[in-house]
């Protein structure tokens, strides 16, 4: 057996709260990691161990828990399926070959889980579903499989069943080896099917036999002429097929009472894919890299980053070529830098174990690397994986510090952040002066803000984005510019008759038809870089104009006082009249939009698109069965739409969104913002 074999990597993901850091939890008590079941009765997770897990209640945060079973390690990567942190969800399924869905017996599948399905079958992972708390339910087993088989397709089927449901639930029964198995005083205990139980589990075992059958063409043959499988051939078929990601098994159990755990983990070690098994790791120059513990030139990848409290920042990575051992030099493919790995970390919640070498197919944690979450790092430093696609990161809101003079501190700080979370981007938005984060959702930002709060000692808060509008003119006027000024010696005179004019979609446009030299041609540029100046602070509500054509036809000057400082001063002075008297009107900018929802959330989210003055422009079914809907809406309207979304869909809403013009605010609007720009005037704040 070679050492590929003897590495499992399997992510939990599914609905948050279902009990996935329980089922983690319960495996590393069952294999012996750790003495007592984490977080439950008072006792604290082994997984769940940042300080906002623990206030929250839910991850943030993907942990790791490598279990040794049956001389294999299995790394169960316990992944956040909150929305907003979902994200670290996909960067974890990126480097497993099977990822558990884990689903609550009363509940069923929802919207999370079928979100992060559709996720596994894009990285066409190997997929596998336990459904916890049978003993918190009276539910019947085919009724949760019916209705997981109408979400996701009829390929799943029983491997183990429930042994009773709610009060007379007392283990499983193992439909592979058709055997009942629960726990006594702790400590497994196997014993011949109850009678009662018999004809179910038979049942079970057919289906099963039906569905693997497919995954060999001659044992398949063998089974429809009415042959039956043996026990070593069934088992085959079900590794097989797994693998080849044409069956889909289903466990059961009660991960708080452990029952069910233990055949979860024999499955897993038995027929779950191998690294191997999954295949070559596609590269971005469109080739394939091998997964070999033996090749001689080793290739890591960095598939999260974190900053923690105690050990600085980590870097979790999968080796995907060659063996590593501590002390390795790499060249990261996107800086083109070497980097040390000084220590290989196997880490289990918060506890770290220092060992000597990891090889291919195997995921450990290093300390103090500079590479960032989706960098590839190897010998040539020419191998690049290719990178996996995060959720879209557009909720987005402004951040101030509550006392001035941290600006720098504080934008310090998020960038160190969004560098470990590429989920979460920070920017400075030069024309509004906020500066930007964006990330998936309002819980993330929230959670960002206590950190800042208990790592730095600073405080900050949340104010709304100031929407970018525009202002124009309408109509065609004229006015005089003329600056006058005598204080003693050298004067100021500047005098100028300017046109303006409306030029839709044209930007601005200066014109010069000053003839018979009224205007000498050496002020003219200071005329129109006065108009320039001007325009930066429109008339209505102090917002930039654009798209008005200017031209000077008139004017005089002085032959002692007049110079460029006059002419630009009398320019401002024109084109402030001018444009009050041709019907100055305010922009806003307009969102172009395309929403993929479920179809029975289409009307919902078009209702609401139609109540943002929104415009629908066309819908499209996706090739997930998903509708499109495309639209145009304001972008003041939809400044909070990933959390509107969010609601209206149940979460299993997305959507695209760029800037695609400017049209004319109805006049309520204009009036509400020329009104508050009047008071900050007043007030003397603008």
């Amino acid at each position: 057996m070679s050492q590929l074999d003897k590495v499992r990597n399997v992510v939990l993901v599914g609905q948050g709260g279902v009990g996935k850091t329980m089922l983690a939890e319960a495996m590393l008590h069952l294999s012996g990691k750790t003495s007592r079941l984490g977080g439950h009765a008072g006792t604290k997770p082994t997984l769940d161990y940042d300080e906002q897990e623990e206030r929250r209640s839910f991850s943030i945060s993907t942990a790791t828990a490598p279990i040794m079973w049956k001389n294999t390690r299995i790394n169960i990567l316990d992944a956040p399926c909150y929305p907003d942190f979902i994200g670290d969800a996909y960067a974890a399924m990126s480097v497993c070959e099977t990822a558990l869905f884990m689903v609550d017996a009363t509940e069923g599948a929802q919207t999370t889980t079928t979100r992060l399905w559709y996720a596994a079958e894009d990285l066409s992972l190997s997929r596998a579903i336990f459904v916890n708390r049978f003993d918190k339910t009276e539910k019947d087993f085919y009724d949760v499989l019916l209705d997981l088989q109408e979400h996701f397709g009829n390929r799943l089927g029983a491997v183990t069943l429930p042994w009773g449901y709610g009060e007379t639930f007392e283990g499983v029964i193992d439909v592979v080896h058709m055997v009942a198995r629960k726990l006594v005083d702790g400590k497994p205990c196997e014993q011949p099917i109850p009678e009662a139980y018999a004809g179910m589990a038979q049942a079970a075992r057919d289906s099963l036999c039906d569905l693997v059958a497919e995954a060999d063409d001659e044992l398949m043959l063998k089974y429809l002429d009415g042959g039956q499988l043996t026990q070593g051939e069934l088992e085959s078929l079900l590794h097989k097929a797994i693998v080849e990601r044409i069956f889909v098994p289903v466990f059961t159990g009660s991960c708080v009472r452990e029952e069910g755990v233990i055949s979860f983990m024999n499955n897993v070690v038995e027929y779950f894919p191998t690294p191997e098994d999954y295949g070559p790791v596609p590269l971005v120059n469109g080739e394939a890299l091998n997964i070999d513990p033996g090749d001689d030139r080793p290739v890591v990848f960095v598939f999260k980053s974190l900053n923690d409290t105690q050990s600085g920042r980590l870097s979790f990575i999968k080796v995907l070529a060659g063996t590593v051992t501590a002390g390795t030099e790499l060249i990261n493919a996107r800086t083109r830098k070497t980097e040390r790995l000084t220590h290989l970390y196997l880490m289990c919640g918060h506890e770290t174990t220092d060992i000597e070498a990891v090889g291919a197919g195997d995921i450990v944690v290093v300390p103090k690397l500079d590479a960032m979450t989706g960098d590839t790092l190897s010998v040539t430093g020419k191998v690049e994986a290719a990178a996996f696609r995060f959720p879209n990161s557009l909720y987005k809101i402004a951040i101030e510090p509550d006392k001035r003079g941290t600006e720098d501190k504080l934008f310090t700080f998020l960038e160190k952040s969004c560098d470990a979370d590429p989920t979460m981007s920070v920017s400075h938005d030069e024309e509004t002066g906020q500066t930007v984060i964006s990330a998936i959702g309002e819980a993330q930002v929230s959670v960002l803000l206590e950190r800042l709060e208990d790592r730095t000692g600073l405080t900050a808060h949340t104010v709304a984005l100031r929407i970018p509008y525009r202002e124009t003119i309408r109509r065609t006027s004229s006015a005089q510019g003329r600056h006058k000024k005598q204080t003693g010696g050298a004067g100021q005179y500047g005098d100028c008759w300017l046109r303006v004019e409306p030029n839709p979609l044209a930007g601005y446009e200066f014109m010069d038809e000053v003839v018979g030299g009224h205007i000498p041609r050496g002020f003219i540029p200071a005329i129109d870089k006065g108009v320039q100046e001007t325009m930066t602070e429109g008339v209505l509500a102090g917002y930039p104009m654009i798209d008005i054509k200017v031209a000077v036809y008139e004017g005089s000057y002085h032959p002692v006082d007049s110079n460029e400082m006059a002419f630009k001063t009398a320019a401002r002075l024109a084109f402030n009249k001018a444009v009050e008297q041709a019907e100055p009107v305010l922009l806003e900018p307009m969102a172009h939009m395309e929403v993929s929802i479920p179809e029975s959330y289409a009307g919902s989210v078009m209702g609401d698109i139609s109540a943002s003055r929104g415009r629908v422009e066309g819908m499209e079914v996706t090739d997930k069965g998903l509708t499109c809907i495309i639209a145009t809406v304001p972008l003041a309207e939809v400044s909070d739409y990933a959390t509107r979304l969010r609601s209206l869909s149940r979460g299993t809403g997305e959507f695209n969104l760029e800037i695609s013009g400017y049209e004319q605010v109805p006049h309520d609007v204009q009036e509400r913002l020329a009104a508050e720009y009047a008071a900050k005037r007043a007030a003397g704040t603008k």
